[in-house]
């Protein structure tokens, strides 16, 4: 499997979001009011609290600035984002319910259900919004005090390593599955369902390790109550200098981001898209935005429409391949 193709759509990502000129960007609330925008529907598919809901609170409330209109966040966890996604298709083509979608809702689901509540192409991108370097964690109290230490244990009994995740079909599982395949150890999947339930059980010592998003984490692995291995990341945080890449422990290919993009209903106006991606990008730009999620590790995205949609296509061939060869289903 050549999985080391992985670092290709990562930095093709990096480049189109430099070249491709932001929709037009809105500068004060007036401008905004004129394009006769609605209030803003904004459906987030985890709970409350973890690395997804804050990114949408922090962007929307600087939205609802721009537009003039309220932007309510509401929480709609379960069915690995399906349940989210669904709403929104079925929702009305008039730009008023979008929602945050990720690496599961528009490259994972579609091989992982037989049978999904939604289509991809009923969600219409409008641009891509951060995405979060993972980190692979134990708990302080497990015998695990390095990615080696991990491996170890798992190539002497594939059952003895046990690792959470906010729910089969996330990021956090899918970037610890290619793990597995490409350093070929095996481990126990023990899913949950968001974030937050899985740290505790990580914390309280009912399962040794996981992998973790910065948001989530990083509060936990600056208390000391959470041990960080490896990042998942090209290059080391600048937060966490002293942990090394997957790279650098010899693990190539394993360069893999927990992203995000925001969509509305397919069918909605080119135009009203292009007013929507031109109040997210304007949100993007401000510092009042982007230094509250740059400081717990998120790296503000950005961009057109397109260059979401061309990012999804890149992924989807990438992790396609990897779900079919790793035989991973949701029934």
């Amino acid at each position: 499997m050549r999985i080391g193709k992985l670092r290709r759509p990562v930095a093709l990502l990096a480049a189109a979001i430099c070249l491709a000129a932001p929709a037009t960007v809105l500068p004060d609330a007036s401008s905004a009011q004129s394009q006769d925008f609605k209030p803003i529907r904004w459906l987030v598919p985890y709970p409350a609290g973890g690395g997804t809901d804050v990114v949408a609170r922090a962007i929307g409330q600087q939205m609802s600035k721009l537009t003039g209109h309220a932007v309510v966040i509401e929480n709609k966890p379960g069915a690995a984002t399906a349940i989210a996604a669904q709403d929104t298709a079925r929702s009305a083509p008039d730009g008023a319910t979008v929602m945050s979608g990720d690496n599961g809702t528009f490259v994972f689901n579609p091989f992982l259900f037989s049978k999904l509540s939604y289509k991809v192409d009923e969600l219409a991108p409008v641009g891509l919004l951060a995405r979060f370097p993972l980190i692979l964690v134990a708990a302080v109290d497990a015998p695990y005090k390095s990615l080696a230490d991990v491996t170890a244990a798992a190539k002497a009994n594939p059952e003895a390593v046990k690792f959470a995740s906010p729910g089969t079909g996330s990021p956090h599982h899918l970037a610890m599955e290619m793990l597995m395949a490409r350093s070929g150890i095996k481990a126990v999947h023990v899913p949950y369902r968001g974030v937050a339930p899985a740290v505790q059980d990580v914390l309280s010592g009912h399962v040794p390790t996981m992998v973790i998003d910065t948001v989530a984490g990083m509060p936990h692995i600056t208390s000391g109550k959470l041990r960080p291995l490896a990042v998942f990341s090209g290059k080391r945080m600048a937060s966490l200098p002293e942990v090394p890449t997957m790279l650098e422990l010899g693990q190539s290919g394993v360069e893999i981001y927990a992203w995000q993009g925001l969509a509305t209903t397919a069918g909605t106006p080119k135009a009203t898209i292009d007013r929507l991606s031109g109040v997210l990008n304007a949100a993007l730009q401000n510092p009042a935005t982007r230094k509250p999620l740059e400081d717990v590790g998120v790296e503000i995205l950005g961009g057109s429409p397109q260059v979401m949609a061309d990012y999804i296509r890149s992924e989807t061939a990438i992790w396609g391949r990897l779900i079919a060869e790793r035989g991973l289903k949701i029934e």
